[in-house]
């Protein structure tokens, strides 16, 4: 967007009116928005009565009155139910052709109730106008609006190809489960019942579109999507290269939300939600993308608190540590050694000493700064993505980062006295904290 903030107090604001009528479903009005932004669809999963529908209402309505369309699948359920009748008119003149006007080929935003009770009548024309945005009218292929559609099925298919083919479709996947704190059971009795503001438009999501196109995706991202590919494969978890240059693109929306002309890490917060199967799956697949999460925030703050930088320094004089200790030894018990090997050794010592000090005090230097950064941490995360629940518990992360560092110190420090026999000057650090 040319101005990202109106953007992100559009969408924030949005957010407060939804928590405000659903109770415990801060996480899936996120997903429902990022998702209604980047143009991908969201499948729900749970029992009736947790909101699924009124949720797609809501999300919709913030639109505006953008053409909205919804329906209770069954077995029975006609194409004429869902694409409009055969016009009886054309008919007469041996044409085919469906009335689609109130229907789902002619709608912008769509909610489908047991989405998997679709017949193979219904199932191809669903499946070229969520992917394709495409409907198969008579001989004509009739282009569809539809930006978002969201469905929901108290079961999901197994070993049905079709089926399968379908579920591919829904990048975005959510467990609903029922209110479960007594507080939100008391809130749900007093949710405002009056209509929502018109806070978003179809040319907010075609703007964030075109700005998608130049974002950049860092190499440094395609990886951790290639690393996180090949750690779901080794679990057997198995993504089609549909899902991941769609997990690509929603980075990209994000990143156009935020104004950065560049994917970073705080884009891919929502991943856990495309990349699952079955609701039980979710937490092993969180699990996995954390830890790469995890590692590529770490490549992020490198300018910060290079910690791979001050690792190698320690790695590279503990790879000498015999040596040198064996040096300083022979020196205190005379020990022979030849002139050249002693001035080698000698040099080498003289060099650790002075790049051990120096590496110290910068890290210790950092891990100060570092401190002082912590104590505004979530407020900084927040600002980097307005789709973080907890700002706070991401503030670990980077205590976790904080703590490897003095680790590292820790590992400075000691060697230094393994072998100088002294303190490293002018480094003090509290720990403690």
């Amino acid at each position: 967007m040319k101005d990202p903030i109106v953007i992100q107090n559009k969408l924030r604001e949005a957010m407060g009116h939804l928590e405000k009528r659903f109770m415990e479903r801060e996480e899936l009005i996120r997903v429902l928005l990022l998702a209604s932004m980047s143009g991908e669809h969201v499948l729900l999963v749970g029992p009736p009565g947790s909101a699924k529908s009124q949720l797609a209402r809501a999300t919709a309505e913030l639109f505006g009155n953008e053409p909205y369309y919804d329906y209770l699948l069954t077995r029975f359920t006609t194409p004429d139910e869902l694409f409009g009748p055969v016009s009886l008119q054309k008919l007469k003149q041996d044409e085919y052709s469906r009335l689609t006007e109130g229907y789902l080929p002619s709608a912008r935003f769509a909610f489908l109730d047991e989405i998997f009770k679709a017949n193979s009548a219904i199932l191809n024309s669903l499946l070229s106008i969520l992917n394709e945005r495409v409907f198969f009218n008579g001989r004509l292929k009739q282009p569809s609006p539809l930006l978002f559609l969201m469905a929901a099925s108290n079961e999901l298919p197994e070993d049905n190809e079709q089926l399968a083919a379908l579920y591919d479709r829904f990048l975005f996947r959510f467990e609903v489960e029922y209110v479960k704190q007594i507080s939100s059971f008391e809130l749900m009795f007093q949710a405002p019942r009056s209509p929502l503001p018109t806070l978003l438009s179809t040319e907010n999501i075609n703007q964030l579109k075109t700005q998608a196109m130049d974002v950049h995706l860092p190499d440094a991202l395609i990886y951790m999507l290639f690393q996180l590919k090949t750690a779901l494969h080794e679990k057997e978890y198995v993504l089609s290269d549909r899902r991941w240059n769609k997990i690509g693109h929603t980075w990209k929306i994000s990143a156009a939300i935020h104004g950065r002309s560049s994917v970073g890490v705080w884009d891919t917060v929502l991943t856990p939600h495309m990349l699952w199967d079955f609701p039980e799956d979710l937490p092993e697949v969180k699990a996995v993308f954390d830890t790469l999460f995890q590692d590529m925030l770490k490549r992020e703050m490198e300018q910060e608190l290079p910690l791979q930088q001050y690792n190698m320094t320690v790695k590279k004089w503990l790879d000498k540590e015999d040596e040198l200790h064996a040096f300083q030894f022979k020196k205190e018990i005379g020990g022979s050694l030849s002139k050249e090997a002693a001035e080698r050794l000698k040099g080498s010592l003289e060099e650790c000493r002075t790049e051990l000090e120096d590496t110290a005090r910068s890290l210790r230097g950092r891990l100060v700064s570092w401190q002082e950064k912590e104590k505004k941490l979530p407020e900084w995360i927040a600002s980097q993505s307005i789709f973080l629940q907890h700002p706070e518990q991401y503030a670990v992360k980077f205590t976790h980062l904080r703590i490897q560092g003095e680790r590292i110190l820790q590992s400075i420090q000691g060697l230094y006295r393994t072998l100088f026999d002294r303190e490293i000057p002018g480094i003090v650090y509290d720990y403690t904290l």
